[in-house]
């Protein structure tokens, strides 16, 4: 039986937009510096701030989300195509 509803038909579900950077600045905030308050290796928080991330660990976001005291949305955006 074929869901027509999955995902896997390629259906076109939109991206996520990271807004890591946009935060940082406006926070003034190093990635070395967000890196260390949070607990993290320095390339994890530059993967966040380039944007090229695949995965991200949801204790690693609310420690992040702590840090800069911000929301969610702040820094994740969903961009339907």
């Amino acid at each position: 039986m074929k869901d027509l509803d999955s995902i896997i038909n390629h259906r076109d579900y939109g991206t996520i937009k990271l807004k890591f950077r946009n935060v940082m600045d406006d926070r003034k905030i190093s990635r070395n510096r967000l890196a260390k308050l949070v607990d993290v290796r320095f390339e994890v928080i530059d993967r966040l701030y380039k944007g090229n991330l695949e995965r991200l660990d949801l204790d690693i976001l609310a420690r992040i989300c702590f840090v800069l005291g911000c929301k969610i949305e702040d820094v994740l955006e969903h961009c339907p195509d």
